[in-house]
């Protein structure tokens, strides 16, 4: 695998709790988007792990391409699908 794969065309909204941990998939391969769920196995990439400072809504890449990972920087809108 060159490249994660693209898991969706745009982000997902997320109402994060201050304190907690969440692992975002990087590989694009889970199940559980924009989630890790363990499918990335014997890939190269792994779990980021994001820790939220407050609650808010917060919108999480599935393109794996943000340069802001896990956060959606708006890199899906120039992908050719």
């Amino acid at each position: 695998m060159s490249g994660p794969k693209v898991a969706g065309d745009s982000p997902t909204a997320v109402e994060v709790e201050a304190g907690k941990a969440y692992m975002w998939c990087a590989c694009g391969l889970s199940k559980k988007q924009p989630f890790c769920d363990g499918t990335h196995g014997k890939t190269e990439f792994r779990p980021l792990f994001y820790k939220a400072e407050k609650t808010q809504t917060l919108y999480f890449c599935n393109c794996k391409s943000t340069k802001t990972a896990p956060i959606c920087d708006g890199s899906h809108k120039k992908l050719r699908l």
